[in-house]
């Protein structure tokens, strides 16, 4: 299956064939099997440049600047996407590529040429990966071809010798690079950019491009189908290319290309799993070694869904991902939920360097919302959640709806349950501990909240941090199995040191469990409640 934004049939001039030219007969594959060899485009890279390097045409108001602004490709891993932004990377840098429209033929067709004073930004995920990527592809590619004369070719920065210009390698920080004057910029590997600093990397660096109207500046993004729900920035653009090509939004300046295998072919069968292989691979199933991506499921052990993911480029839950985030989006609704009616609540968090959160479920529909969440900012060390907000919060909820439980862990907020246990106007009956540490009965509850998302008996208002922190949460395997011998399984952080919170999940697993309760006590039929601590 391939999705690509825009949707029309209309020819645009493109410089795409002069940049083609460009790369094959000036440079050469980077690391790998093929390095130091000349370029030898396939059909669908060819295809892909045409198309990022189409301009406007004569008549038209922006006649000869580009199409595109943004441009963002979702291809399978192995099909040298980076290698493909480290040649273009080199267009963009070089004194003399046809790279910018300067005239037109008398067909009209445009002339190429080069950038002036390039500012060439190459970011990865991380401090690490910075020079891993495609700035030491760019960096061997240009060390290896004819054009290594025309650069002084450093570890950090490749500089143009004639009329001035660098590419340089960064790990994503928005504040350091905020003013910088770009002209053309890569995002490797989107799919790892989860955190908040990552994402606001990502947006500063958007916001650049604007800043030189005549250099005509433009951003690439490449990566591998996202994990759902992990709130990545490939997971976001590509958010935004569906609603652009629904119509939802009108942005003529934005070019998607998404290539996956469709959901027809039978990965159970080698001869399905390879038809799907080579759909998802397009014109590069030429030059792949299908054999040996098939052979990849043929390990016992292997994290399938990961497989799925990376080599047929299909958006797959990940192996360890808790909850199907996909099936989760489908659940959401209009809020029905009126003041006076029955609901439950969970609570759970910390106080300190982490996060609290809380989650209403309306007994009657199922229906979820978030009244309160809490999260620790990345990097803070001082920072305390809010107690005096979060006992607001939960008063309020107490006078605006009947709540029959709330369930709340109780590690650092004992003295806080107390207090509303003990108040009369709380009712002191349905303030109740429950202590998430007890393995069992937390398997259980784990297993009734997906059940719930499975079948569609819970609904939710589509909140993106409740969203969020059930994508963050991981599943953990237990030794114990249930009466169906299925394993049991917690939820953990993917690291405990991770920023991304789970809170808002396990708040949202207690409602839904004082929910079940509240159910199975007669809640909607309004009957006493005796005081309960959960051990």
């Amino acid at each position: 299956m391939i999705l690509t934004v825009p949707v029309d049939a209309v020819l645009y001039p493109t410089l795409g064939p002069q940049v083609c030219d460009f790369v094959e007969q000036n440079l050469v594959f980077g690391p790998g099997d093929l390095r130091g060899q000349p370029v030898k485009l396939d059909d669908e890279k060819a295809a892909l440049i045409y198309r990022m390097y189409e301009v406007f045409p004569q008549r038209h108001d922006l006649a000869g600047r580009r199409r595109f602004k943004r441009v963002g490709l979702s291809l399978r891993k192995g099909l040298a996407k980076t290698e493909l932004a480290a040649w273009l990377a080199a267009c963009e840098l070089h004194p003399e590529a046809p790279v910018r429209c300067v005239g037109w033929t008398p067909a009209g067709e445009p002339i190429g040429g080069p950038v002036t004073d390039p500012y060439i930004p190459l970011i990865a995920y991380t401090e690490e990966q910075s020079d891993d990527l495609a700035y030491t592809a760019l960096r061997v590619i240009l060390e290896l071809s004819t054009l290594r004369d025309d650069f002084d070719i450093g570890l950090e920065r490749i500089l143009r010798k004639k009329g001035g210009g660098k590419a340089v390698a960064l790990a994503a920080a928005p504040d350091a690079r905020d003013g910088a004057r770009t002209t053309f910029q890569h995002f490797d590997e989107t799919h790892r950019f989860t955190s908040r600093r990552l994402q606001r990397a990502h947006r500063t660096m958007l916001a650049n491009i604007p800043k030189r109207r005549a250099a005509d500046a433009w951003t690439l993004e490449t990566t591998t189908a996202p994990e759902p729900g992990m709130g990545s920035v490939a997971e976001a653009t590509m958010d935004y290319a569906r609603a652009v090509q629904v119509g939802l939004v009108t942005d003529s300046r934005l070019f998607y290309f998404h290539r996956d295998a469709s959901d027809g072919h039978d990965l159970t069968t080698p001869e399905g799993l390879k038809a799907a292989i080579v759909e998802a691979s397009g014109s590069a199933a030429a030059w792949s070694d299908l054999d040996a991506i098939a052979g990849e499921w043929a390990d016992p052990r292997a994290d399938r869904a990961y497989l799925e993911r990376v080599w047929l480029n299909r958006l797959v839950k990940g192996g360890t991902q808790a909850f199907d985030v996909q099936r989760w989006d489908e659940l959401k609704q209009p809020n029905p939920v009126q003041p006076g009616d029955v609901i439950t609540l969970g609570f759970d968090g910390a106080m300190f360097h982490d996060a609290t959160g809380l989650v209403a479920t309306h007994v009657e529909t199922g229906f979820q919302w978030v009244p309160g969440v809490w999260e620790c900012p990345p990097g803070r060390t001082d920072w305390q959640v809010p107690v005096v907000e979060v006992d607001a919060i939960v008063r309020d909820l107490f006078k605006t709806y009947e709540v029959s439980r709330l369930y709340a862990d109780p590690p650092y907020w004992q003295s806080w349950i107390a207090q509303w246990a003990g108040d009369p106007a709380l009712g002191p009956e349905k303030v109740l501990q429950w202590w998430t540490n007890r393995r069992k009965p937390m398997t259980y509850a784990l297993k009734n909240f997906e059940t719930a998302i499975k079948s569609a008996d819970l609904s939710h208002d589509g909140d993106a941090r409740l969203r969020r922190h059930l994508a963050n949460s991981r599943r953990k395997d237990l030794p114990e199995r249930d009466e169906q011998d299925q394993a049991l399984w917690l939820i953990q952080k993917e690291r405990s040191d991770s920023f991304e919170k789970i809170d808002l999940a396990m708040a949202a697993v207690l409602s839904w469990e004082a929910r079940t309760d509240a159910l199975g006590a007669g809640a909607l039929s309004g009957p006493e409640y005796s005081v309960v601590v959960l051990r």
